[in-house]
C-alpha cells in the first residue's frame, strides 16, 4: 500500500515537471563563434539546441578551420576573409615556443607579450573588416533583420558579435569567459587586485606584497590592450555604424546573460554578478566505449595502465629535440602510452607508444586503465580530466593554459613542468611523481565529486538560461546599473570629496568661531586695562 501511495506521489511530482516547466517554442538564433577550441565548445551547445527544436543561423569566415559551411545543425553566413588567421598564428605559436625556450628573463617576456598583443590585435582587426563587409551588404542585412532572430549567441573573445548585436537591437547571450581584453569578470564583477590574480601573471588567490605589486602591473597590460591595442579598432565600426555610439566594453557589460565555462570547484572564489552562468564542465559526458583496435591496445597495458598524452587541437607537435626527450623517457616506462602527435616521429620511439593523428580524449579519460593525463592545460582538456578524475602533468604553452593548470597544482592534482624545463630527467621524474605519488589521484577524484555534485548539470543550466533569454525578449534586470557609471561615481569619490569638503568647512567654522571669542576676549581684556 505505502509502495502504491510512493509511487502515486511520484508520477504526480514527475507530470507537475512535465506541465509547469517553462516552454520556449524553438527560436530563431544567430551564432557569432570564434574558431579552433571555442567553437568545438560552441558547437556541443549548438547541438543541444537543435536537438530542442531551435533553428540556428552561423556566421562563419570563408578560411575557417573547422566550422563547415554545411551542417545539419544550421544554415551558415559565410563573409570573405582574403587574409587567413591560421597563417600568422602558426608563426606566432613557432615564435612562441623558441622563445620559451631560451628561458624565462625580461627580454623573453618582453618579446611573448608583444607578439601576443601583435597576433591578438591583428586578428581583431580582421574579423571587424568582415563585420564592416555585413553592415555595408544592404541584401544581407535585410536579410538578417528579416531572419526575425530572437538573439545572438557568441563568442566574446572576438568583438564583433555583439557589435552585430547591438546594430540588430537583439539579446545577447555570451559563450566563454574570454574577451577582447582578457578574462570577462574584470569588466563585469568587482576584481580586488589583491587577491583576484590576472590570467597570466601566474599567481593564486594568496599574494605577498610583491606578488600585488606583479599583479598590478599585468592588470595595466590588460588595460593598455583594452584601451590602445584592441579597443580603438571596435570604437571606429561603432562611431559609424551605432546609433549614439558605445565602445567594446560597454556593449559587454550589455550582455543579457554570460555562460562562464568554469565553476569554483576549479575556480578560486571571488565576487560575481546574477547574469553569470558558470557551466564549467557542460561539454563532459559518461565514457563511451573505445574502438576494438584501442580498447584492445589499452588493455594489453595489463597493471600498468596507459598514459595519454596530446597538447591539444592547435599545436601538433612540440619542438624536435623536446619530443625525441619525451619519446625516450616513455620507452623505457611499464606503462603503454597514446601520443596525439602529428610532426615529425620521434627518433627514440618506443614500442609501447601508440602515435595517433586522433584520439577520443573524453572516452579515453573515462577508462579506468588511464593512470595519467599529460596535456597542455586547454580548458577543455583540464574539465575532461576534473570530471574523470584523471591527474594531471601539464606543460602550457599558451593563453590561459599555465593558469588552468595552476589552479589543479594549488588543489594537489597537477605538476606543471614549464617548456623552458622540459628535458628527459625533469619529464621523467614529473611523469613518476604523478603516477606513483596517491595524493594527485586523491586530489582529483575529490575534485571529480564535488563537480559531480550539482544540482542541476551544467549543460541543463546553459540551455535553460539561453531559452529564458528568449522567452523574456532579454534579462536587462540581471544587470548591475554600475556599468552606467561615471568611474568617480563608481568609487564614490565624488560622495568622498563632499564629505571631505564639509568636515574642512566644518573645523573652518569652529576654527573661525574660536578666533573670533578669543580676538573678541583679548578686546574685551585691552578695554577694561585701558
Amino acid at each position: 500500500m505505502q509502495l502504491h501511495h510512493v509511487c502515486g506521489i511520484f508520477v504526480s511530482f514527475s507530470l507537475c515537471l512535465t506541465f509547469f516547466t517553462p516552454q520556449c517554442d524553438g527560436g530563431n538564433i544567430l551564432v557569432y563563434p570564434v574558431d579552433g577550441s571555442h567553437w568545438i565548445n560552441m558547437k556541443i551547445l549548438l547541438e543541444e539546441l537543435h536537438a530542442r527544436g531551435h533553428n540556428i543561423t552561423v556566421i562563419r569566415a570563408s578560411t575557417s578551420w573547422y566550422i563547415p559551411e554545411k551542417s545539419p545543425l544550421y544554415t551558415s553566413i559565410t563573409l570573405e576573409m582574403y587574409e587567413g588567421f591560421e597563417n600568422f598564428f602558426d608563426v606566432y605559436l613557432q615564435r612562441h615556443m623558441k622563445a620559451q625556450r631560451e628561458g624565462a628573463s625580461l627580454l623573453t617576456f618582453f618579446k611573448l607579450t608583444t607578439d601576443f598583443l601583435s597576433m591578438i590585435t591583428k586578428a581583431h582587426f580582421l574579423w571587424c573588416e568582415a563585420i564592416i563587409k555585413v553592415f555595408e551588404n544592404q541584401n544581407l542585412v535585410e536579410s538578417i533583420i528579416n531572419s526575425h532572430y530572437d538573439l545572438v549567441l557568441t563568442d566574446p573573445a572576438m568583438g564583433a558579435g555583439v557589435v552585430l548585436a547591438k546594430f540588430l537591437k537583439l539579446p545577447v547571450v555570451l559563450n566563454v569567459r574570454w574577451i577582447t581584453s582578457g578574462e570577462g569578470h574584470f569588466v563585469l564583477a568587482p576584481s580586488p587586485l589583491s587577491y583576484i590574480p590576472v590570467p597570466g601573471s601566474g599567481l593564486t588567490d594568496k599574494m605577498d606584497f610583491i606578488q600585488r605589486v606583479k599583479n598590478m602591473l599585468f592588470y595595466g597590460i590588460i588595460l593598455y590592450q583594452e584601451k590602445v591595442m584592441v579597443g580603438p579598432i571596435y570604437d571606429v565600426i561603432c562611431a559609424k555604424y551605432i546609433e549614439g555610439g558605445c565602445d567594446i566594453v560597454s556593449l559587454l557589460q550589455e550582455a543579457d546573460i554570460w555562460l562562464f565555462r568554469s565553476d569554483f570547484v576549479f575556480e578560486f572564489p571571488r565576487p560575481t554578478m546574477p547574469n553569470v552562468v558558470y557551466i564549467g564542465g557542460f561539454q563532459c559526458k559518461p565514457a563511451q566505449p573505445l574502438p576494438a583496435d584501442l580498447e584492445e591496445y589499452v588493455q594489453s597495458a595489463g597493471e600498468h595502465g596507459v598514459i595519454v598524452m596530446t597538447l591539444g587541437t592547435l599545436v601538433n607537435a612540440l619542438p624536435k629535440e623536446i619530443a625525441d626527450e619525451i619519446a625516450s623517457v616513455f620507452a623505457k616506462m611499464p606503462q603503454k602510452v597514446i601520443w596525439r602527435h602529428k610532426g615529425e616521429r620521434p627518433f627514440a620511439l618506443g614500442n609501447n607508444t601508440l602515435i595517433v593523428d586522433w584520439m577520443p580524449q573524453k572516452d579515453l579519460l573515462g577508462h579506468p586503465q588511464v593512470k595519467v593525463f599529460v596535456a597542455h592545460g586547454g580548458t577543455n582538456g583540464v574539465q575532461e580530466a576534473i570530471y574523470h578524475g584523471v591527474p594531471v602533468l601539464g606543460i602550457p604553452l599558451f593563453f590561459d593554459q599555465y593558469d588552468n593548470l595552476l589552479r589543479l597544482q594549488e588543489r594537489g592534482a597537477a605538476k606543471i613542468i614549464q617548456l623552458a624545463d622540459v628535458n628527459g630527467r625533469t619529464f621523467e621524474e614529473g611523469i613518476k611523481e604523478v603516477l606513483h605519488k596517491d595524493s594527485y589521484r586523491q586530489n582529483i577524484q575529490r575534485m571529480s565529486h564535488l563537480h559531480r555534485d550539482q544540482p542541476v548539470a551544467p549543460m541543463d543550466q546553459a540551455i535553460f538560461w539561453v531559452e529564458y533569454v528568449m522567452r523574456h525578449k532579454g534579462a536587462p534586470h540581471l544587470r548591475t546599473e554600475s556599468y552606467k557609471m561615471p568611474w568617480y561615481s563608481y568609487y564614490c569619490l565624488d560622495v568622498l570629496v563632499l564629505l571631505m569638503t564639509l568636515v574642512i568647512v566644518f573645523f573652518l567654522f569652529i576654527f573661525a568661531i574660536f578666533r573670533y571669542l578669543c580676538c573678541r576676549s583679548k578686546r574685551k581684556t585691552k578695554t577694561k586695562q585701558n
